[in-house]
């Protein structure tokens, strides 16, 4: 048994979404974008994406409403409208909301006109790009979400000595048959900001390939990221080894998600003022949410069989070492979120302190734990 895990603190899903929902309505937000903003949030920690959950909520959202960053009733504003492409002004609302209204507009124009697509500007972040993608999957449709950093600076093109890109997510979720939907959920770096950062709260070394120096030395010390010591490094990390393809890829989101929509860019003249270090913040964020309704190309019947032939085959291929399974983005995430809604969601024990006292500063019920360690 995982040591951390047999140590955590446990909570119910419900009474976990119970206390994200209250805290962002003591914060402004309407309580029934809350509700939608904490279920976007906790998907995190329901299916073991922990760097993208609960953890974010005292360091990231809480400043991002309290500082007016994020306007916790900003109202989108649709600036053009062309049936099966819709450019919406999200008007610094919640992301966390905002992004999955924006993808359920996808999914009611792909039912129209079989794909739907919606560019959004000046948005805020919204966790688990993967949440929004699913939401395609769950109306029997494919969806994707590409979503840049707006003007916020972090890893360098190879060869660079400046930071001049974000982490640029992309997500993509579709049915699988009778198998849990595929949900990819990717950055185009090697790893998301999110999850060094929590690495250095665990005190734990990353792997090397992750962070380098300005001399391109590997760095192991997660904390060297938030220090200036270090910077990200993309998919495939080094040149030779294909680090590339992930830049490639960091361009080709920062195309669908900014340039498309008008949001802030990375790669702007200002980032030449940068010292190699990270730069800028995560303003007028641009993202794209892509459905698609197989059902207007062929029988949905027969794109279901297909799915669930091609997932299964994969399921059914015989694994290198018989103690792991081959498997495909997605099926991991489901079975912890069917272990955490039976047993209760994990989080840590200093993170489990961090809410209970954001509680206290917030005058609102602590979380009803299930377990406390």
């Amino acid at each position: 048994m995982n040591t951390a895990m047999a140590t955590a603190n446990r909570i119910s899903y419900q009474a976990l979404t119970t206390f994200a929902t209250s805290v962002f309505t003591a914060l402004g937000v309407p309580r029934d974008r809350s509700g939608l903003a904490a279920e976007a949030l906790c998907y995190g920690d329901l299916t073991g994406i922990g760097s993208h959950g609960m953890a974010n909520l005292i360091p990231l959202y809480v400043p991002l409403l309290q500082s007016g960053r994020c306007d916790p009733a900003g109202e989108p504003r649709i600036l053009s409208d062309a049936g099966a492409a819709v450019l919406i002004d999200a008007g610094r609302a919640l992301g966390l909301w905002a992004a999955g209204a924006a993808m359920d507009l996808a999914i009611e124009r792909a039912a129209r006109y079989g794909t739907g697509l919606v560019s959004v500007r000046n948005a805020t972040h919204f966790g688990c790009a993967g949440h929004h993608a699913s939401r395609a999957a769950r109306q029997r449709m494919i969806g994707l979400v590409a979503s840049n950093c707006g003007r916020q600076r972090i890893a360098r093109p190879p060869g660079g000595r400046l930071a001049m890109l974000g982490t640029n997510p992309l997500a993509v979720a579709a049915p699988a048959g009778d198998y849990p939907p595929f949900v990819l959920d990717m950055s185009t770096t090697v790893a998301p900001a999110g999850q060094i950062r929590r690495a250095a709260r665990e005190r734990r070394q990353i792997p090397e390939g992750w962070l380098a120096d300005d001399a391109g030395r590997p760095v192991t010390d997660p904390g060297a990221y938030d220090e200036g010591r270090a910077h990200l490094l993309w998919l495939g990390s080094q040149p030779e080894t294909g680090a590339y393809k992930g830049y490639g890829l960091a361009l080709v989101v920062e195309l669908l998600a900014g340039v498309l929509s008008g949001a802030g860019l990375g790669p702007e003249p200002e980032s030449l003022l940068g010292d190699g270090t990270s730069s800028g913040r995560d303003d007028d964020i641009g993202f794209a949410a892509l459905a698609i309704d197989p059902g207007r190309l062929r029988p949905v019947g027969e794109f279901r069989r297909d799915a669930g032939t091609m997932f299964g085959t994969l399921l059914d291929c015989p694994p290198a070492d018989p103690g792991r399974p081959v498997r495909y983005p997605g099926w991991r995430e489901a079975e912890t979120a069917r272990a955490s809604l039976r047993d209760g969601v994990p989080l840590s024990q200093a993170l489990g302190r961090e809410l209970d006292d954001l509680a206290a500063s917030l005058g609102l019920r602590a979380p009803v734990w299930e377990q406390r360690s």
